[in-house]
């Protein structure tokens, strides 16, 4: 029988993110998910990471994968937003 302090319901970003913080604490966790593995190592869940989640994930060792493969999606983002601002900046 398995045994654990913490049962997290969802195997998505912040579940994930949860259970390795909790290891990182020495506290064992369970995440349950009922999708399959490769559904969830597949599958986009989180399309827009806000500051500080990109900086949690840097400071618990996470941020490599997001750095080398986000990054051009996050400059295109905010040349959107910029872009956006200057609209509305143009319609006042």
């Amino acid at each position: 029988m398995l045994s654990t302090r913490v049962a997290i319901v969802g195997g998505g970003p912040a579940g994930l993110l949860l259970s390795h913080m909790l290891h990182l604490d020495g506290i064992d966790s369970v995440v349950l998910e009922r999708q399959s593995k490769d559904h969830v190592l597949q599958r986009i869940r989180a399309g827009v990471l806000e500051s500080g989640t990109v900086k949690l994930l840097r400071e618990v060792g996470l941020g490599e994968r997001m750095d080398r493969e986000g990054h051009r999606r996050y400059l295109q983002f905010l040349l959107i937003e910029v872009s956006i601002r200057q609209l509305a900046q143009l319609a006042r």
